[in-house]
């Protein structure tokens, strides 16, 4: 069992009377207390509103009997947030904070204090959403588009993404990339150089074996290329450091007509030629080092980069420049026609692979610093490593890895490395050790004089030498030469060039998180995102350098901490959802959905029933789920809804039996993506196992299931859990996230493996993710939120979202219909309002509605999914009534304004709504020439008069956007058409 935390102040919440769930919210030292935003008096009231005594009754109304949990989880008591925080950090003490040299793609770095502060502590940034509402995201957009400009401008290619999961992954997207923008129909060698970092090698072989890939390891220079070879892999400087010409391996390929794709490390690249300037296709890698702590292996942002001409086809997400209805300027997400909600089975990539709030401190690292800046950080790194490799050279050792630019890989006499491996420990210093005869020495950022001293030393076996760093300083050259040395300018905008001090970085900073709604302003009621309270208390950990500083292939000895939250996390975990197996490693919901059919491919190979490819999936499945399914070399197969929004068993019956002796897996999220607990879930799970097939459960929507039931009870035999929903990891603007999944006993030998870190077994699926346990420096927060919440906080959380839900569904069907409810005509934690009726009545669009909602300080909820023309409502349990009681209001409100236009009152197309979101500019003009007054655009509720949040621009026009397709900073006359 899990360890048990302290007991709480307050024994009443280990009362087994029926009303015990009902009085932890109001334990005085409960932090449920804090977490659930109604109170007692407010939920009293809201079940009177709806018809119910209790809580417990509209809970039993709403929840089938059939899947109901018999008894309560067994967790650890409540703690409250000062003695689960003390908790948590005597389990981080046992982490050894040791100086990692190891490189590998993971260096540490300095995060500077103005950005920790205020960016990677700061709600403002931490709680927003992904930005598919640009009005109201702006200061977040722009920061990814001075993410994009510093990757295009030190990759030397054209277009970037505004970042991916980690280098490993983004690999392995340029790979089926390649893949799918390869004219010969022969084509399906990928050829991987062996100078590549092993886990990206692993990770690239795993998304390969599904989709028929055939990846080659070996040596760039000795491969021969055929019509076979559909793209190369190459990693820049190597792995071992060492900096090779690859303008020949380039020319090769490109005659073969294949694609080069090079993993480069990003500061080098402030010295060293960029990859689009000796001819690669795409560039692929990390920027953790650029001020985003190594917190054992993430989050941190990728980055993508490729040429123009491959646009369409780049994997993720795009910020591009558009302008909104007043002709300013103004971002947004480009080519957003590729995403998975539209593209569905004929996606290649998944849309939910970012790192946004990585990418955010990544890209101010650069504005901050500017390219001076990083050019002398670069160029210290760089000396620090000649300086090193002389002394080193002078000691009697040779270097193997020249030329290099931070990593050396130095040759060892053979019996010598016990001596050193003893050196190093006794130093409180981590090497690479690449075989018995080299090691490895990566430099970074922190690196002093003493780090030098203390190599030196280790390599000397004394403590003194023969030499003086004096000595060395003026012996050595540091300069490259040709064909390396970087010509070429970079980070020329004026944002690079103008923030270096710290009071207009801050006042950067804080201008741009002005222009996000967040949660810190207010409500964001998006349907299936679950975007509730991540507490002060759970973010708290996330930066103690115990957990920050280290490196994610230092020894397990030096990571107990880790590893004792770890188990903790995966026992608790299992115990809610009813599984006997969890893996950490996926760092996205994505990453979570790709790995539980990865495993259920692989129980099926393992079976000898490799032939069972086919993956049943119900039309109202979010998006990302038929995109995930092809990427595991499965066919989609649609199943179809009733006229109530549940999977039409008929249907599923008939696909069942007709693909038998194919089926590979069922993907069904629960409640349903229609926002209804289906009756028949039980049966639809045995359906499948009785033929054949494996139950895959999408864990968006698991807030509704906490405490009350379990996928595993259920009948799912894999699930993944979206952390950053339901377990209060903070959305960051879109990344990061968590995505671990759970399976049954039949699927744990088959859980994602790592190589490098000697993680899984043989029948392991391999590494998904470059790091062995995904973003692991996050995980603190979730281990928090269950440990201050309890087995009866949970549960009561999930009973509040309920209820939540139902309160807003009750007060809006009015006005809206409600389109889906289940059998007692209850919706689950969310609900879907369905507006198409406005259409036609008074041709409102729904993102009429999502803008207008603007000027009343929301954010809309998910807009025209899983329904064209509707909205998906979540409050989630954190809100309270008072808050709840606005959006409504709000909501009530439009319809009004609707009404007006309805009646002929309102002119059709000059409205508050057409015309929404109205910006303070906006406003203040010498005439105003629209039929309804300025007060009725800015101040439409009287909560607006006590605190306004202001648009910073007007409605988008994104076709405009894609027309002049721009995605850096530019000047102001490419804004125009």
């Amino acid at each position: 069992m899990p360890t048990t935390l302290q007991p709480p102040v307050d024994q009443t919440l280990n009362s087994s009377s029926s009303d015990r769930a009902e009085l932890v919210a109001e334990a005085f030292d409960s932090f449920a207390k804090r977490h659930i935003g109604p109170n007692a008096a407010a939920i009293k009231s809201m079940l009177d509103f709806l018809g119910f005594a209790s809580l417990d009754e509209l809970i039993d109304r709403a929840v089938p009997q059939v899947i109901r949990l018999q008894k309560s989880l067994k967790l650890p008591e409540a703690g409250s947030e000062s003695s689960a925080l003390a908790h948590l950090k005597e389990i981080s003490s046992k982490n050894q904070v040791f100086r990692s040299f190891i490189g590998m793609g993971y260096h540490d770095c300095i995060t500077p204090p103005v950005i920790q502060r205020n960016i990677l502590e700061n709600p403002g940034w931490y709680t927003a959403y992904t930005p598919y509402q640009a009005e109201i995201a702006q200061g977040r957009l722009e920061a990814l588009l001075n993410f994009q400009t510093t990757i295009i401008d030190l990759t030397g290619l054209e277009i970037a993404n505004a970042s991916l999961l980690d280098e490993g992954t983004a690999a392995a997207e340029a790979m089926t990339m390649s893949y799918g923008l390869c004219k010969k129909k022969a084509a399906h060698t990928f050829l991987v150089s062996q100078d590549c970092h092993p886990q990206t090698i692993e990770v690239v072989q795993t998304r390969a074996i599904p989709l028929g890939i055939n990846v080659v390891v070996g040596h760039h220079d000795t491969f021969t290329f055929d019509d076979s070879v559909f793209g190369v892999l190459l990693q820049y400087p190597a792995t071992d450091g060492a900096i090779y010409d690859y303008r020949d391996i380039v020319a090769k390929a490109h005659d073969a007509k294949a694609l080069v794709t090079v993993a480069a490390d990003l500061l080098s690249l402030c010295l060293l030629t960029p990859p689009g300037e000796f001819g690669a296709d795409i560039a692929v890698g990390n920027t953790q080092r650029f001020g985003v702590p190594m917190g054992y292996g993430g989050p941190h942002a990728a980055y993508f980069a490729t040429r123009d001409a491959y646009k369409r086809q780049i994997p993720g997400r795009i910020v591009g420049v558009s302008k909104d209805a007043q002709g300013k300027p103004a971002l947004r997400l480009a080519l957003q026609t590729r995403e998975q909600h539209i593209r569905r089975d004929k996606a290649t990539s998944n849309i939910c692979t970012a790192q946004v709030l990585l990418a955010v401190m990544a890209s101010m690292y650069a504005v901050y610093h500017g390219p001076a800046g990083l050019k002398r950080i670069a160029q210290n790194v760089h000396t620090m490593t000649v300086l090193l490799a002389e002394g080193l050279q002078r000691l009697g050792y040779a270097i193997a890895s020249e030329p290099f630019f931070d990593t050396l890989r130095v040759n060892c006499p053979e019996g010598n490395l016990s001596k050193i491996k003893e050196a190093a420990r006794f130093r409180q210093i981590n090497l690479r050790f690449f075989d018995e005869t080299s090691v490895g020495i990566s430099l970074d950022e922190c690196t002093t004089a003493a780090d030098l001293l203390n190599l030196w030393q280790i390599f000397a076996e004394s403590e003194e030498l023969p030499f003086t760093l004096e000595e060395l300083q003026g012996s050595v050259k540091v300069q490259f030469a040709a064909p390396f040395a970087r010509q070429s300018q970079y980070l020329t905008d004026p944002v690079f060039n103008r923030y270096h001090s710290e009071t207009e970085m801050l006042r950067y900073i804080h201008r741009l998180e002005t222009k996000d709604l967040s949660l810190n302003s207010s409500m964001i009621p998006l349907g299936s995102c679950t975007m509730k309270l991540n507490a002060t208390a759970e973010m708290v950990p996330v930066t103690w350098p115990e957990f920050g500083k280290l490196h994610p292939f230092a020894p397990r000895s030096q990571t107990q901490g880790y590893q004792i939250m770890f188990q903790q996390l995966e026992e608790w975990l299992a115990e809610i959802t009813g599984f006997d197996g969890i893996s950490l490693q996926p760092n996205a919901g994505s990453q979570g959905e790709y790995a539980g059919l990865q495993v259920i491919r692989q129980y099926h190979q393992q079976r000898g029933e490799g032939d069972r490819t086919v993956c049943l999936i119900p039309t109202s499945a979010h998006g990302t789920n038929p995109a995930s399914a092809v990427m595991c070399g499965m066919t989609v197969v649609p199943v179809a809804c009733d006229k109530d929004g549940n999977i039409d068993i008929d249907d599923l019956t008939a696909k069942a039996e007709k693909y038998s002796q194919t089926l590979s897996a069922l993907m069904v999220t629960y409640p349903s993506t229609h926002g209804v607990f289906e009756e028949q879930i039980k049966d639809i799970c045995e359906i499948i196992h009785s033929h054949g097939g494996q139950v895959y459960m999408d864990g968006a929507n698991m807030n509704a299931q906490v405490g009350l039931c379990r996928p595993g009870d259920i009948g799912a035999d894999v699930c993944h859990l979206n952390l950053h929903k339901t377990f209060c990891i903070p959305h960051g603007g879109g990344g990061p996230g968590m995505g671990p999944i759970g399976v049954m006993s039949h699927l744990v030998p088959f859980l994602p493996g790592h190589s490098v870190v000697d993680l899984g077994g043989k029948e392991s699926i391999g590494a998904i993710s470059a790091a062995p346990w995904g973003s692991s420096s996050i995980l603190p927060i979730s281990w928090m939120y269950i440990a201050m919440m309890g087995a009866d906080g949970l549960t009561e959380a999930t009973k509040v979202a309920i209820l939540n839900a139902n309160y807003i569904a009750r007060r809006l069907e009015a006005h809206y219909p409600v389109l889906y409810k289940g059998k007692n005509g209850l919706v689950a934690h969310e609900c879907i309002l369905d507006l198409r009726g406005v259409k036609k009545t008074a041709d409102i669009e729904v993102d009429d509605i999502a803008k207008r909602l603007m000027d009343y300080g929301f954010h809309a909820p998910t807009v025209s999914w899983p329904v064209g023309g509707t909205m998906m409502v979540e409050p989630t349990e954190s809100e309270s009534k008072e808050e709840l009681d606005r959006f409504c209001d709000a909501m009530i409100a439009i319809r009004g304004e609707i009404a007006a236009i309805e009646a002929g009152e309102m002119d059709a197309a000059d409205n508050s709504l057409k015309n929404a979101p109205h910006t303070a500019e906006s406003l203040m003009v010498s005439e105003w020439n629209h039929p309804y007054s300025r007060e009725a655009a800015a101040y439409p509720a009287p909560w607006t008069k006590d605190h306004k949040f202001w648009p910073s621009v007007g409605r988008i026009d994104n076709a405009f956007g894609d027309r002049n397709f721009v995605c850096s900073c530019v000047p102001m006359d490419a804004y125009s058409e």
